[in-house]
């Protein structure tokens, strides 16, 4: 018998590597452990809008800057990953379809190996803060769904596929395409698979349509009801092969390829308990009755999503209109419908919605009115400055009276901290990697806790924290009195950690004497190092199955390592 080996894979150009996003829209290549890439940024705050609580993670946050580096941010920081590590409950992606145009606010025509990077790297950034029972929309339309269906998979792994919507975003006609397109896609995804995740996603409510199907005629007690069928595909002759005699004097037996759905005893129990109607004459198909107040509390969700249900994109460039009427409109707006079916369905009140290609607004607008905490990541400045922003201080000050407000009931409240993603610590000249002028004293001492996943506290002369080791960052040269200083300062059951910016030789074995399993390390080059070091053990976890099933964490097993 033949053997076969390998898997089927999406491949692409240089998809070992990694796309640097630059401030004017251009992508480089990279290496994963490029400290452009690698390094964890600090996230500063820069305002606040209404009320917010006291920790800047557990507040709604816009934040400004590289969807890679956000999500970085929010998974490997200590203060964020707290809240949102494993814990989103609902991510949304409009990413740029990468349709060859360019727009106003982005240019939406990159190579298909610069979309594909762009697109995995952030659902692989998104796959460790998405919580187990939580789930993943991808909206497409034809120019890249088909590859970004394999991307998907080969990050949450085919089993992980719920389905795909088709969301009518234009019902008119263009007489000017070959076939005239008239819907995007919604590519769903959830960890735990279509049978779990169907327990946890919620119904859409019974409208007034579907409550129409039931009615009365027999003014049954149990209330409105509808024919429901009593055959089953195939013939099957373990007691479900019978005929009856209809009160008309019909007699009815399984059409040809079917059988009754119960045995006879059961058919006539259910006939006696006026379950069972036979038309009105009393010569119809006999028919089980189907009470609406047996029926699920809602409807499932169907994979068609017509415009006169969840909206169309004329609608939404009107929200956008009616919100911003002397402003350029924004080229490519959802309706705030179609995000309230989202919400409604993959996330409850207080759950965490994320949308890490913001645009407009539109998926924070929702999420607010309708009670989750959520995170919006915007890349142009201008964009969120002119759109996100007012939009959602509307919002939160109850005056944007348009999509959904009225349908969810909302009346202004809440708040959100607005948050930039910090420039690198790192600058370069000629190939030589050095600080940044700005990273000095107490900004790189929590720049650096940053980059070893410490937990920052100022606690002099410590700046860190992780388990029973203490983090120490000397903005100067590290010598043996300095070592003295701070190993004299920690307590007896503890390591150290120390970091300068300049490392006198001989501090080292001072080190070493003081408090065993201790470390000194000179920055930058021990940061960079850092970098290479963590990829090198992430792909070497990845390769070990064994290192995978015992469930070795690949940040501790860094920390083990550092100290």
């Amino acid at each position: 018998m033949a053997r076969y080996e390998g898997r089927l894979e999406l491949t692409w150009t240089n998809k070992h590597l990694t796309l640097l996003a630059h401030e004017d829209g251009s992508y480089e290549w990279v290496n994963p452990a490029d400290y452009r890439v690698a390094e964890v940024r600090l996230l500063h705050d820069v305002a606040s809008v209404g009320k917010v609580g006291k920790r800047h993670a557990g507040s709604n946050l816009l934040m400004r800057g590289d969807a890679l580096s956000a999500l970085a941010s929010l998974a490997r920081l200590p203060e964020f990953a707290r809240d949102y590590l494993g814990k989103v409950k609902l991510v949304y992606i409009d990413p740029p379809f990468n349709t060859q145009q360019s727009f106003l606010q982005y240019d939406d025509a990159l190579e298909h190996s610069v979309w594909l990077t762009m697109i995995r790297d952030r659902l692989l950034q998104i796959r460790d803060l998405l919580a187990p029972d939580g789930s993943v929309w991808l909206h497409l339309d034809d120019a890249e769904v088909h590859r970004a269906r394999m991307v998907l998979d080969e990050v949450f792994g085919p089993d992980a596929f719920i389905g795909t919507v088709v969301w009518e975003n234009f019902y008119g006609r263009s007489n000017a395409a070959a076939i005239s397109p008239s819907q995007n896609y919604l590519l769903v995804y959830a960890p735990m698979g279509k049978e779990k995740w169907r327990e946890v996603r919620a119904l859409l409510p019974r409208d007034e349509k579907a409550a129409s199907k039931y009615s009365n005629p027999d003014d049954d007690p149990r209330g409105p009801w509808r024919n429901g069928p009593i055959f089953a595909p195939e013939e099957r002759h373990e007691g479900l092969m019978y005929e009856v005699e209809t009160p008309g004097g019909r007699t009815v037996a399984p059409p040809k390829g079917s059988h009754w759905r119960m045995t006879e005893p059961d058919f006539w129990r259910l006939v006696e308990d006026g379950r069972i109607t036979f038309g009105k004459d009393g010569k119809g198909v006999p028919a089980v009755k189907l009470y609406l107040y047996e029926v699920q509390d809602g409807l499932v969700p169907r994979s068609w999503w017509p415009h006169t249900e969840v909206g169309h994109s004329q609608e939404a460039k009107r929200e956008i209109q009616a919100l911003f009427p002397d402003e350029t409109p924004f080229a490519t707006p959802k309706p705030e419908r179609l995000l309230e079916r989202i919400i409604h369905i993959a996330s409850k009140p207080g759950d965490v919605v994320l949308d890490c290609f913001l645009g407009s607004g539109t998926t924070a607008a929702v999420a607010h009115k309708m009670s989750r905490r959520w995170i919006g990541v915007e890349w142009e400045p201008d964009v969120l400055a002119s759109f996100a922003l007012p939009r959602l201080t509307r919002v939160v000050e109850g005056t944007d009276l348009g999509g959904v407000t009225e349908l969810v009931g909302w009346n202004g409240g809440g708040g959100f901290r607005v948050v930039d993603v910090a420039p690198s610590m790192f600058e370069a000249d000629e190939g030589l990697v050095f600080l940044a002028d700005w990273m000095t004293n107490g900004v790189l001492a929590e720049a650096t806790a940053a980059q070893l996943g410490f937990e920052h506290e100022n606690d002099p002369p410590f700046v860190g924290r992780k388990g029973r080791a203490r983090l120490a960052v000397v903005d100067g040269v590290v010598n043996e009195a300095v070592v003295g200083l701070i190993a004299g300062a920690l307590p007896e059951s503890e390591r150290v950690v120390i970091c300068g910016t300049g490392v006198d030789p001989d501090a080292r074995a001072v080190l070493r004497d003081l408090r065993p399993g201790s470390t000194l390390r000179k920055i930058p080059s021990a940061l960079l190092d850092e970098y290479k070091f963590s990829r090198q053990l992430r792909l070497s976890l990845a390769e070990t199955p064994s290192a995978v099933d015992a469930g070795v964490d690949s940040t501790q097993a860094v920390a083990d390592v550092e100290v």
